[in-house]
């Protein structure tokens, strides 16, 4: 599964926005450094982007600039947040997660109703995946095993989780950074989720 590229030249052209834009947006780490993809073509060297994430990005800031500051942008679009801490019946009241998946949530984990980022993250993942109906709630836990052993990578890192299913068994896999992925035939990728747009979808709940 690998992703679309667009050049430099046709994404500036599509989006209409000029190159000091982009490169001030990418200073101030509103795009990520890892979606300037260089390639090697017959003109030369030329830089490349992930079409769908940079065009969804760049729409969202030029959709939010208007009220948000480049800082205040950078730091909802940044993996890298502050120690937050919310309660239970506030991530309810934002909309972040259910009654339902929440109490699922704390019945497995046996952890305080109080949430830091971390915890939310782990929790909104949960609530988007059960809610789909993609994921049943054994699978559920192994969501969460695998957000809770790699928090620490997921903090730093832009991570897509993927769901498979071959013969009935379900495998979760955190992916980091990767371009492209491939399994074994017979494998039925069930769901992947970007774990940076979960950040930025609960930072702006919580705006």
């Amino acid at each position: 599964m690998s992703e679309e590229l667009i050049s430099k030249k046709d994404l500036l052209e599509l989006a209409g926005i000029s190159y000091g834009q982009l490169y001030r947006w990418k200073r101030k780490d509103l795009i990520p450094e890892e979606w300037f993809v260089r390639k090697s073509t017959f003109t030369g060297q030329e830089t490349f982007f992930p079409k769908e994430k940079i065009l969804e990005r760049i729409e969202k800031i030029q959709m939010m600039k208007e009220n948000l500051s480049l800082d205040e942008l950078a730091n909802m679009f940044s993996p890298n947040v502050t120690n937050l801490n919310y309660s239970k019946e506030e991530l309810i009241k934002r909309n972040i997660v259910s009654t339902a998946v929440v109490d699922f949530y704390l019945e497995q984990e046996k952890g305080s109703p109080q949430f830091n980022f971390t915890r939310m993250l782990e929790v909104f993942v949960l609530e988007k995946l059960l809610a789909s109906g993609e994921i049943n709630l054994d699978e559920g836990k192994m969501v969460m095993q695998v957000l809770k052993d790699h928090a620490g990578v997921i903090k730093q890192k832009s991570g897509q989780l993927v769901m498979t299913r071959k013969l009935g068994m379900s495998s979760c896999l955190l992916l980091v950074n990767a371009e492209e992925f491939h399994f074994e035939r017979g494998t039925k990728v069930v769901t992947t989720l970007s774990l940076l747009t979960c950040m930025e979808e609960i930072k702006a709940k919580l705006l």
